[in-house]
């Protein structure tokens, strides 16, 4: 992995693409770019990011909306963060090891050890949005297929797949207590990897938990889960 790109990276770049995302590229000036970390200067895949993270949102939706066609709209939307949140998308590509193909600047992944699933989460979004450019929806639409196909057939309840803040408030609700109040305790905003602290309180009960998160709602829902787990547990 590194900001260079010999003819042979390129090239192995090139079938991994083809073999393992299941998509021949016509453009390989969009798969290096998909490939890019913005450490490794020049342009990079921040914008393939955002284009391909509208694309895999709107195909999965449309996938969950054709397969569960009695569900109610809350469980479709849970069905589609289970697909798409990031810690699926990071999973996939690491068994695609995409981490391998990366281009990032010299001692970028050195200080991070290794990359990290914020970065090879996004850096898939971005190579979905580089198929969508490079040959349009219908190719787009099967690589999605491809990468979620089998973790689509294996969803849970949709009950199940509630996040930590939605069931924590069900539980206290449940139970005739006060909402839990969250705050940021720290916050680093660094460019590369943000990091969130946030406490939960439940008053009634003087209990006071934290959790961390690249993300102020990803640290919340880390501090609702160890909230609840610290309840349950009483």
């Amino acid at each position: 992995m590194g900001p260079h790109r010999n003819g042979d990276q390129v090239a192995a770049r090139w079938q991994w693409a083809r073999e393992r995302l299941g998509h021949q590229f016509e453009s390989g000036e969009l798969l290096e770019r998909a490939l890019t970390h913005r450490s490794a200067g020049g342009e990079h895949n921040e914008r393939l990011e955002f284009l391909g993270d509208s694309v895999l949102n709107f195909v999965v939706a449309a996938r969950v909306h054709d397969r569960y066609r009695d569900a109610p709209e809350g469980d479709l939307s849970r069905f589609r963060t289970a697909l798409v949140k990031g810690e699926t998308l990071a999973e996939i590509a690491q068994e695609l090891c995409l981490a391998e193909h990366l281009i990032v600047g010299p001692g970028e992944l050195r200080s991070r050890g290794g990359a990290s699933p914020n970065m090879l989460a996004d850096s898939l979004e971005a190579l979905l949005g580089a198929v969508y450019l490079d040959a349009g929806l219908d190719a787009a639409e099967q690589c999605v297929h491809r990468l979620l196909h089998g973790r689509l057939e294996a969803l849970p309840e949709a009950s199940s797949l509630k996040d930590a803040k939605s069931r924590l408030q069900e539980w206290l609700q449940g139970r005739g207590l006060a909402l839990p109040r969250y705050s940021v305790e720290t916050e680093t905003r660094s460019p590369h990897d943000p990091q969130f602290v946030v406490v939960c309180r439940v008053a009634q009960r003087e209990l006071e938990v934290s959790g961390q998160g690249s993300s102020r709602r990803g640290a919340e829902q880390e501090a609702a889960k160890r909230m609840l787990a610290a309840l349950t547990d009483e």
